[in-house]
């Protein structure tokens, strides 16, 4: 099976699994076709069709509750029930349980690929070093959870200077038009997640992201207390791992699972209500794309941050851990670079027959 019939595929079982908004799903194939990175980033479905055959050597290792569609771009901030700025993985939409290893494999293959575009500097022999060296320790640690807090010299724990948030967050938002036709369960769970009720809210229809392109978003926003307030709900679809094994309308999500059970200081906004994923959406509760940090920063240690936060997932299982660190310490040196190299490899190959 190529890339094209495998998509094909996926995405008729994607319609099995609830509504799928088709423009938005076009416009995932048109960004896919731009360049490698997007393309990884779209086609988690088909990483997890292929990479047992192409690193078997990683795909018996302990299974844990992993992220699945892990890359250099599965990170951003968040408010805890304090108030504190927290960084971390933000999408856990292919959360699965998987062997430890390809969440590790797949964030070494993103960051080669990164590299070959420019995108991040750091060799991809040492980008694995580091992330490796991350996990261990806050697998050793117990975790190691992220808070920055407000203070600029926290940000050194992701070898960046600043956090930029987007300033016209609000205005951007608002430009959307108002959409009339929302499913009942949407808008009762959206109008719900208010702090007050009775709020008079507009919905409005948004894109975003690449993997869940074509998946059902709706945001109401609302005017509370001097100041906008918006919640967004996004349409559940099951891990790819379910389309591979041929459960066609499950729509079991271990996203509620692996956000709960990971070592880090919840964002007490984010959950699983029936089949959509309610959020809070502000200028500071976003995802972090690797092109828009500044070109001053410490590569090593923000590769070496995501490392750590993947272990901080994988910790939802503590029986695990033993396991996991016998097993990385069994394998050779060069193991996690020798697997992430024929990953890449296969996107490069494959993003090129996909865009024509």
């Amino acid at each position: 099976m190529d890339i094209n019939v495998a998509t094909r595929n996926y995405e008729r079982w994607m319609h099995e699994c609830g509504p799928v908004v088709e423009q938005h799903l076009q416009l995932k194939h048109t960004k896919m076709k731009e360049d490698a990175f997007q393309f990884f980033r779209g086609t988690y479905y088909r990483w997890a069709q292929i990479w047992p055959e192409i690193c078997p050597e990683c795909a018996t290792a302990t299974e844990v509750l992993s992220v699945g569609d892990l890359h250099v771009d599965s990170y951003g901030t968040w408010r805890d029930a304090e108030g504190r700025l927290c960084w971390g993985v933000d999408d856990f939409d292919e959360a699965y349980p998987l062997p430890y290893t390809n969440d590790l494999v797949r964030l070494a293959a993103s960051a080669k690929i990164a590299r070959k575009l420019g995108l991040l500097t750091l060799k991809a022999r040492t980008a694995c070093e580091v992330i490796l060296d991350g996990y261990e320790q806050s697998l050793e640690k117990g975790g190691c959870p992220i808070v920055l807090a407000e203070l600029e010299r926290d940000l050194e724990k992701l070898g960046i200077q600043a956090l930029k948030t987007p300033k016209d967050f609000w205005e951007k938002l608002s430009r959307h038009p108002q959409v009339r036709s929302v499913p009942p369960d949407a808008k009762r769970c959206l109008e719900n997640a208010f702090p007050q009720k009775g709020l008079v809210c507009r919905i409005i229809e948004r894109e975003a992201g690449l993997r869940s392109l074509g998946q059902q978003r709706f945001v109401a926003i609302a005017h509370c207390d001097g100041g906008y307030l918006a919640r967004e709900a996004k349409r559940v679809v099951p891990s790819a791992s379910l389309w591979l094994n041929g459960r066609v309308t499950c729509r079991q999500s271990y996203y509620q699972n692996a956000i709960a059970s990971a070592v880090r200081s919840q964002d007490p906004y984010q959950r699983i209500w029936n089949s959509w994923l309610l959020r809070r959406l502000s200028p500071d509760s976003n995802p972090i794309k690797i092109d828009e940090l500044s070109g001053k920063r410490d590569e090593d240690t923000l590769l070496h941050a995501m490392g750590s936060e993947a272990a901080n997932v994988h910790l939802g299982q503590r029986e695990r851990v033993k396991p996991i660190l016998k097993d990385l310490r069994r394998r050779n040196s060069d193991w996690l670079h020798s697997a992430a190299r024929r990953m890449a490899k296969i996107a490069f190959r494959e993003w090129k027959e996909y865009r024509t």
